[in-house]
Order: structure tokens, then sequence, then C-alpha cells
């Protein structure tokens, strides 16, 4: 409701983290890190569908769900060279900082 509210992603995966099944994760990550916040809203909203998640575990490549007026290019090369290190660090401060279990999940606020 506000303007002025800011979101931030934690990973607490509770299988093994491989590139197969970290397609969603890492396309959020990636959007927040090379897109605008509109954009980012816009292309969060269509990643998060349930239809969206099987076909990119079906194989189908990001690529196809990127929006109109994205900037496509900084957001495939940030994609395809962020790598796993970024998630498994999530997984590590979730479980070994916050004590959640693989896999749970939890809201903060103001770092609470």
């Amino acid at each position: 409701t506000s303007s002025h509210t800011r979101v931030g992603i934690l990973n607490n995966p509770s299988s093994k983290i491989k590139e197969e099944n970290t397609a969603i994760a890492r396309g959020i990550l990636t959007a927040f890190l090379t897109q605008n916040n509109s954009n980012s809203k816009s292309f969060l909203s269509k990643l998060i569908k349930e239809e969206t998640a099987k076909s990119l575990a079906a194989g189908t490549k990001i690529a196809k769900f990127i929006i109109p007026g994205m900037d496509d290019s900084t957001f495939e090369k940030k994609y395809n060279t962020l790598g796993l290190d970024l998630i498994k660090t999530h997984q590590m401060f979730c479980q070994e900082v916050l004590k959640l279990l693989p896999g749970q999940m939890a809201v903060m606020s103001n770092g609470r």
C-alpha cells in the first residue's frame, strides 16, 4: 500500500540446489539486480504463476517470459552467470542465522 515499501527475497530451498530446480529463484534474483521496480513487479507477477513454474520445469527457457520494456540482454547475461552460490548463501543464512528448517518460510519485518 506504500510506494516506500521495500521487498527482499531469501531462498531457503528444501532440496539439493541445482540449475534445473532454481530457475524461478534465479529469475527473481536477476530481476531484482537488473530491472527497474515497475518491470521487476510485472515480471515477478508473471514468473510466480503456476503455469510458468510448470513450463520452466518442463525445460522452457526463462527468456520466453521476459516482458516488454525489460532490459532483456542485461537480464539474460546476469541470469546465465548468476550461479548457485548466492542461493546456497541464502540457504545457509536462513538455516544458521534465522534457524529455519530447510524449505520453511518466514516473513521478516524491520529485520525481525
